[in-house]
């Protein structure tokens, strides 16, 4: 009987042990650590008389749990756990049993926790034996689970970290390939600029490097350079409406105070500005606003190449202007010849021809300087020397060598029509050239400025002072003054209007000029109070005053003529001959 009994007992012993094996094997696939200890304690029961209590785990699981996961109200348990910190012991006195042990649990040689077990009588060596394998595969799952667990979230971070990398590398890549384009944009329009191919050269750039038309205006709007297709058949009407004028305005000053292009309808704008003054600007047409940052980038980049050539055009301008003004300021008084024409043929002016000096007067400055030097291109054939004075634009021009024009008109009145085409009408009216004899040396440039002057001051003088006046043209007027002396001028105004000019000082009247408009309209009624904005009456009444005060009859011929030419030499010299 003894023998039967030992062979059910190895046969359960081994029974046990296929159990264990198999349950370690189930165990060590489980990643939960709960499920883990909760296989263990099912199995406690399975193979042992004794029965689970509770476990306690350190990781997360707050008080002591039964084995279906209640918490259990067991606190002189949990501080008898809590005492035996990783060490196993007797807690039969906790649970109320004959025979209860805490086993620890451990996960890669670190405290876990423990799994108590009870039994209402002491287990047998090999119970206790199977128990503690128990233990010892559990917590060999749960340290597999824990390697498990890391494994999975070092992977779970390295695929984050892989991604991250990834995405990295990729912003990395594109920033690369943005900088390329950046700086072979930066190398293309530079280019164009040291390749002086002008505005026009910069916006062909422009264009290239975005696909999309470009455009290069004024300040006012007016088209200078295009590059693309959709060239406008008509310029923008920023020129000639008030309420676009104002737009403008106010876009241009946003744009100035932005530091990236600002977007104008189915535009996208940036201006060339060195300073505070805006001297063109630069503009993508862009209608389905596909403009994105690079394109922003060439176009702002655009923009500064832009202020750089155009900064270069106005100082070769301003340097030419001024060396030409200096030129003109010598020649009119009176400088070496031979210096003048070397001076000369350094800017480009040929000085061994016949030459004449004008003087032009307009109501407007605003862009006369440049009216007069494209009129003269077109007009002339030819860039005259030019210089701004306080009385005037003057130039010293070749003298044309073809006949006049066919209308008979003379080359200098093709030229004021050229100048006020040039000028928009709201600038102000047409205004007067006066031109000086021609010279054939530059010796007599000074005495041609002289005369000039005076054919200027006879124009702006007489009934209509606008339109051109050649000194050759001047009949009497040549001999009013010689050289400057005009002291027998006046005294021959004093003759003849001495008089008159008495009375008009002492009685604030307006006789004498009342006799000049009358002769100057050819003794017209109408005419003559129509100029001095009188009524006829008035007129007939200062008629007969200026016979009464000069004693002269205005219907003699001789008295006509020298009343006519006096009077005209009053209008030229009356700042000093009335004193």
């Amino acid at each position: 009987m003894a023998g039967c009994r030992t062979d059910r007992a190895l046969l359960q012993e081994n029974a046990n042990l296929r159990r264990l094996i198999a349950l370690s094997s189930a165990m060590a696939e489980l990643l939960d650590e709960g499920e883990i200890v909760g296989c263990a304690l099912d199995a406690v029961a399975a193979l042992t008389p004794c029965h689970p209590v509770a476990a306690l785990l350190d990781a997360g699981q707050v008080g002591v749990r039964a084995p279906d996961g209640r918490v259990v109200d067991r606190p002189g348990l949990a501080a008898r756990l809590a005492a035996l910190g990783d060490a196993d012991g007797d807690v039969a006195a906790e649970v109320g049993t004959r025979w209860a042990m805490a086993y620890t649990v451990r996960a890669l040689d670190a405290h876990a926790g423990h799994l108590v077990v009870a039994c209402g009588h002491a287990p047998s060596r090999e119970h206790r034996v199977v128990l503690r394998l128990l233990v010892q595969q559990t917590n060999l799952a749960l340290g597999t689970a824990r390697l498990r667990c890391r494994e999975h979230a070092a992977a779970r971070e390295m695929r984050v970290v892989n991604a991250s990398l990834e995405e990295a590398n990729g912003r990395l890549t594109a920033a690369v390939v943005d900088l390329q384009r950046r700086r072979e944009a930066h190398e293309r329009l530079a280019g164009a600029v040291a390749a002086e191919t002008g505005e026009a050269g910069i916006a062909t750039e422009v264009h290239r490097l975005t696909g999309l038309p470009v455009a290069v205006e004024d300040a006012a709007g007016g088209l200078r350079a295009w590059a693309g297709p959709g060239r406008p058949e008509h310029p923008r009407p920023d020129l000639v409406d008030r309420t676009a004028r104002r737009r403008r305005t106010a876009l241009l000053a946003e744009a100035c105070r932005s530091p990236e292009p600002v977007r104008d309808h189915d535009r996208l704008v940036a201006v060339a500005r060195p300073r505070d003054e805006v001297l063109g600007v630069l503009a993508l047409v862009d209608p389905a606003g596909r403009a994105g940052e690079y394109e922003a980038f060439v176009l702002q980049h655009g923009a500064l190449m832009l202020t750089v050539e155009l900064s270069h055009q106005r100082n070769l301008v301003e340097s030419e202007l001024r060396l030409r003004r200096d030129l003109v300021d010598d020649l009119l008084a009176g400088t070496d010849v031979a210096g003048a024409r070397s001076r000369a043929e350094a800017l480009g002016h040929d000085l061994t021809s016949p030459h004449r000096v004008l003087v032009l007067r307009w109501p407007a400055e605003e862009g006369l300087v440049r009216a007069v030097e494209q009129a003269s291109r077109a007009a002339l054939g030819a860039t005259p020397l030019l210089a701004r004075r306080p009385d005037g634009i003057v130039l010293v021009a070749p003298e044309p060598d073809g006949p006049e024009e066919p209308d008979g008109r003379c080359p200098w009145e093709a030229l004021h029509r050229a100048v006020t085409e040039r000028l928009p009408a709201a600038l102000g009216s047409p205004g007067a050239i006066g031109v000086g004899a021609v010279c054939h040396d530059p010796a007599g440039l000074a005495r041609s400025f002289l005369e000039a002057q005076r054919a200027l001051t006879v124009r702006l003088g007489c009934g209509r002072p606008v339109g051109v006046t050649r000194y050759e043209d001047l009949g009497i007027y040549r001999v009013l003054t010689v050289d400057g002396d005009d002291g027998e001028v006046r005294g021959y105004v004093r003759e003849w209007l001495g008089p008159l000019l008495d009375y008009d000082s002492t009685n604030g009247a307006d006789l004498v000029r009342t006799v000049w408009q009358y002769l100057e309209q050819g003794g017209n009624y109408d005419a003559t109070a129509r100029a001095l904005l009188i009524h006829r009456s008035t007129l007939r009444y200062r008629l007969r005053r200026i016979r009464e005060i000069s004693g002269l009859d205005l219907g003699a011929v001789d008295t006509r003529l020298n009343l006519h030419v006096a009077a005209r030499a009053w209008h030229l010299l009356q700042d000093g001959v009335s004193r």
